[in-house]
């Protein structure tokens, strides 16, 4: 990344190590972590199993192509169970899952 300082409160720039910087942070008491449209972040996250919970939102358009969301490497799949789902007037679906124990 280029970003060399970050403006947001709590915020901690991480350029090496993610898996293990993550891991460090979820030992400490606190908020939730929240990624928000990063699918690399969250594939190098899910392969480390640091993911707690995910939530997807899935909107009603049909694309002919563009980026996987998920790697589709075997070693990094992952089974999840969903929690909950809420649909929203839109046509847009929001999927809550939790790594299946």
């Amino acid at each position: 990344t280029t970003l060399k300082k970050l403006d947001w409160n709590n915020s901690r720039l991480i350029k090496t190590n993610i898996a293990e910087e993550v891991k460090k942070l979820k030992q400490h008491p606190g908020k939730d972590i929240l990624v928000y449209g990063s699918g690399k972040l969250v594939n190098t996250l899910l392969k480390h199993d640091l993911v707690d919970e995910l939530r997807l939102m899935v909107h009603p358009v049909v694309l002919g192509s563009g980026r996987r969301l998920f790697d589709d490497n075997a070693e990094t799949m992952k089974v999840l169970k969903l929690e909950d789902s809420k649909t929203f007037p839109s046509g847009i679906v929001l999927l809550s899952y939790h790594p299946a124990k």
